[in-house]
């Protein structure tokens, strides 16, 4: 999950320095570049496209590309890092579908600190003129699919492969966001091309560690350490991209790691 947060910070750096193209656009080539590793690596290992759980497959893919195409174009609105700490709330919806589905136990102190967490949210744009919410809307919309996402990943387990698993949802993204952004198309210049056709690689290696984690972790446990990526997308977009944060949107983002950073702590201790 840490190298699946190093990779998704990139991703989001390069998708940020892109604001000029259409959302579908850049899904379309983040998901198109990833095919490149996908099917190669399924071919080669003799490992069945199609995959075992179908209809689970689908219904993953889907709810990645409206989370992934809602989490992009947050990023339009907001800072990177406020972006990525808002969807990565998903933990808490994870955890609400996990009970839910699952039947995976949560102890009451896990709530209190996913409130914590959740406060974090209200902080960043409750405190927060400089944050619009047009992007805090999405982000938390984009951050609900993520949740499903990480429920079906678990429930498909280890009856497919994880490059199966990302493989499904490349192919649909590619498939949709390319029919979705030939009205607004815009034909890429120069070093453009190597931008949009590196988010394929970043995405691929990010999808695929974090579908692993899912995989072998209970998703309680696991899904929190996405929160790591807010520290790397703070510190790089601040260098890279001079993106500038309050101290109410970094009191904001400094609860919402609290709340997930408890979690986590409470998830080991239980397990000694």
């Amino acid at each position: 999950m840490i190298i699946s947060a190093l990779a998704f910070t990139f991703l989001n750096v390069f998708v940020k320095s892109l604001n000029s193209f259409n959302v579908y656009q850049i899904v379309f080539f983040r998901a198109i570049g990833s095919l490149f590793f996908t099917i190669p690596f399924l071919l080669r290992n003799k490992i069945s496209i199609i995959g075992n759980k179908k209809s689970l497959l689908i219904t993953r893919s889907v709810f990645g590309f409206i989370s992934m195409t809602l989490f992009f174009l947050s990023l339009k609105y907001i800072a990177m890092g406020t972006a990525v700490s808002i969807r990565y709330i998903a933990p808490i919806f994870a955890a609400f579908f996990a009970l839910i589905i699952l039947k995976e136990k949560i102890k009451p102190i896990q709530w209190l600190f996913f409130a914590i967490a959740f406060s974090g949210v209200l902080v960043l744009k409750g405190f927060n003129a400089d944050v619009q919410i047009e992007g805090v809307i999405l982000a938390i919309i984009s951050a609900i699919f993520a949740g499903l996402v990480y429920i079906i990943i678990r429930k498909i387990g280890n009856d497919d492969h994880p490059v199966v698993v990302v493989n499904y949802f490349m192919v649909i993204s590619t498939i949709i966001g390319g029919l979705l952004s030939i009205k607004g198309w815009i034909n890429p210049a120069n070093d453009e091309w190597l931008i949009l056709l590196s988010l394929g690689v970043f995405g691929y290696f990010a999808q695929l560690y974090m579908t692993k984690a899912m995989q072998v972790g209970e998703t309680n446990q696991v899904a929190p350490l996405k929160y790591i990526e807010v520290l790397f997308t703070i510190l790089i977009g601040a260098i890279w991209l001079d993106e500038n944060y309050t101290l109410i949107s970094l009191g904001g983002i400094l609860l919402i790691l609290i709340g997930l950073i408890l979690n986590i702590v409470i998830k080991k201790s239980n397990r000694i």
